[in-house]
């Protein structure tokens, strides 16, 4: 199953979302969120963006230079993440690098501030314990997810100056993402 993607402007994509307890259907839900996540071209998807307030993201790992492929997202695939309940026990090096979001799509800012470097604690697909470090990009993603697990956007973490510019930039596509975001909640409605 293919979910739509919420927006920004939905309030699900604002609220901290809940611990995962129950991780009986856990594989099925990651699977979808992969095929959904796959369709929309991305790297990585959280709950939150499917509707779901769970601390819950999927995100890949593609083999170098899949971006100027043609083929099937799937078929260029290095490594698969799922990961519930994500803690980020540390944080080294500071870089800024260029983010985009499948609930803002078209909008991007190359100046975001992340971690070079994490360590994150986490719970798979089972519910088992694990931990990873990650450095570089997947440092990045897992950075991005977890912020939408906190109710967060990328571009939050911009200083203060260049948050207003990308806000006075992108107005008018934030503006229409709100717009779209309520339509889609009224037909998602029962």
């Amino acid at each position: 199953m293919i979910y739509p993607i919420r927006l920004y402007g939905d309030p699900v994509l604002r609220k901290k979302a809940r611990p995962v307890q129950d991780f009986s259907g856990l594989k099925k839900l990651a699977e979808e969120m992969l095929e959904t996540m796959f369709a929309a071209r991305g790297v990585g998807l959280a709950a939150p963006q499917i509707g779901l307030s769970q601390r819950l993201f999927v995100a890949v790992e593609y083999a170098d230079g899949s971006e100027e492929e043609e083929r099937p997202l799937r078929e260029l695939v290095r490594r698969v993440y799922v990961v519930a309940n994500p803690v980020i026990t540390h944080r080294e090096g500071w870089v800024e690098g260029l983010e985009g979001c499948l609930s803002l799509p078209g909008l991007y800012s190359e100046e975001v501030p992340r971690a070079e470097r994490i360590r994150v604690s986490f719970q798979d697909e089972e519910g088992c314990p694990r931990t990873l470090e990650l450095e570089g990009y997947m440092a990045r993603v897992f950075q991005h997810e977890i912020d939408h697990l906190e109710g967060r956007f990328f571009f939050e973490r911009l200083p203060g100056p260049k948050r207003e510019a990308f806000l006075e930039e992108y107005r008018e596509e934030l503006a229409r993402l709100q717009k779209e975001a309520r339509a889609l909640l009224k037909e998602l409605a029962p």
